[in-house]
Formats: structure tokens, C-alpha cells, sequence
């Protein structure tokens, strides 16, 4: 028996998807999502190769999430100098960056190695209806 290794696609091969956050779940969306930048929902999946498909989203501002994690969910960071622990809510973000957290929680769920900044510059999020990709026409698809 022969095994089938998967090579790289180029761009062209690549299939563009919209899909339209709102109203959906951050953390349902983002698990999602992160399944088809990194290609696990295709049969040929390989992890050490970077074949997933580009993903607009549109209203990525307009995301819900359950409960009162708008006030709970807390995001920080660090400057690595004395006190320089930094804390935001997920509803300040969202007022402040509102594409911030889809991106966050994606990245999250990606691999954490070299590929994550090439699947995560597929990710193309736009805060209104209209988007700039409509030359590439891509198909809508609903999560």
C-alpha cells in the first residue's frame, strides 16, 4: 500500500467562503472556522501542510455569546515590565476592536507552530455587509 502525502496548494486552488457572524455563538463560530483555515474538514488533511481555504467573515462585530461573558470574559497581556499586567472585559474589546476577539479566539484554536500566521491571514474579517473579495467570488456557507 501506498500513502498519499497531501501537497501544498497554491492560491489559486484555494476555495474563498463568506460567512455571516451574526447573531452566532463566539466560541461555536471560532471552532468552525478554525476547521476550515486549517483544512481538517477535508478528507486529504495532513497537519504538517497548509492547504485550508480563505474565510470572510461579515458582521463580525455583531458575534453573541452566552451567559454574562461580556463582563465575566477578561483578555490580558503583559508588557513583561513591572506591573504591566493589562486587563479588558470582552465587552470593551468589542466597543474598542470589535473583530479583535473572533480573531483572538481563532487563533487560539489554530496550531501553535509556523503555520498559524499563514492560516490566520486567510481570515479576513469585516465588521459591515459589504466586503472588498467579491472578485473572488466566494460561496456563502452557514455555520
Amino acid at each position: 500500500m501506498k500513502t498519499i502525502m497531501p501537497k501544498q496548494l497554491s492560491n489559486e486552488e484555494r476555495k474563498w467562503f463568506i460567512v455571516d457572524a451574526k447573531w452566532k455563538n463566539l466560541w461555536r463560530l471560532s471552532t468552525k472556522l478554525a476547521n476550515i483555515l486549517s483544512w481538517k474538514n477535508k478528507t486529504s488533511f495532513s497537519p504538517h501542510v497548509d492547504n485550508g481555504d480563505y474565510v470572510i467573515v461579515i458582521n463580525s462585530d455583531k458575534i453573541s455569546t452566552t451567559w454574562n461573558k461580556m463582563d465575566k470574559k477578561i483578555y490580558y497581556s503583559h508588557s513583561w515590565f513591572l506591573w504591566g499586567l493589562k486587563k479588558i472585559t470582552l465587552g470593551k474589546l468589542l466597543q474598542k476592536k470589535p473583530t479583535k476577539a473572533l480573531e483572538k479566539s481563532v487563533s487560539w484554536m489554530l496550531p501553535k507552530n509556523k503555520l498559524r500566521a499563514w492560516m490566520l491571514a486567510r481570515l479576513k474579517l469585516v465588521e459591515w455587509e459589504e466586503h472588498i473579495y467579491s472578485a473572488q467570488k466566494p460561496e456563502k456557507i452557514d455555520l
